[in-house]
């Protein structure tokens, strides 16, 4: 099942916005039929694509009547706190998720799943190796919602479909037994060391 939007099973997609202009973002989302959308960005701004910064991007929701969530402070990929960090700067997602915070901000999505047509945001067109995928989809999928990830042609992914294409399989490929020994035997945590900056000096003014 590809998560119709009639669909009554518990469903929820997720989208990058990468770099795309404001109408065809805007596109990607109704031709989905999404409602609201939830950021997980930890920190919502975009440096070149600026209108998919704080607070540009809920105004630019609210005029195409889509509704904006901002969850990045609880289920962002760039936690606050040492304890979410290996000694190299990855975030290690077994910690994230067994935090109270982010556990609240599970149940916050949840209870919008529920009760509207869900994007989760975050940066990266592919979803592959962003932690929308990685850590909150992992974690939803885990609570028997279906997770799937609109692309940047407009084409809905299945998490299968993009596990076997992460990994190069032929169409119809079925899982070795070595891949998924692999794949449980790696730590969860994020692809790619997160360097956190260092909290900014204080000052007489603050």
């Amino acid at each position: 099942m590809m998560c119709a939007s009639a669909s009554k099973d518990r469903c929820v997609l997720t989208i990058g916005h990468s770099n795309y202009e404001a109408p065809v973002f805007i596109e990607l989302l109704r031709q989905h039929g999404i409602e609201v959308v939830a950021d997980v960005r930890s920190q919502p701004y975009a440096t070149y694509a600026t209108h998919f910064s704080a607070p540009e991007i809920e105004q630019l929701l609210t005029r195409a009547g889509i509704r904006y969530v901002f969850l990045g402070g609880q289920l962002g990929g760039r936690p606050e706190g040492p304890e979410f960090y290996d000694g190299e700067g990855y975030v290690l997602y077994d910690r994230l998720a067994a935090s109270s915070s982010f556990r609240e901000g599970i149940a916050r999505l949840e209870r919008g799943i529920e009760r509207y047509r869900v994007a989760i945001l975050c940066s990266e067109e592919n979803p592959a190796e962003c932690h929308r995928n990685l850590l909150v989809g992992r974690v939803l999928a885990g609570r028997g919602i279906q997770v799937r990830h609109i692309r940047g042609d407009g084409r809905l992914q299945s998490q299968e479909e993009l596990e076997g294409e992460t990994r190069g399989d032929a169409p119809g490929q079925q899982y070795l037994f070595d891949d998924l020994q692999d794949a449980e035997d790696r730590p969860w945590k994020s692809t790619r060391s997160v360097l956190r900056e260092p909290p900014p000096l204080s000052s007489s003014g603050d």
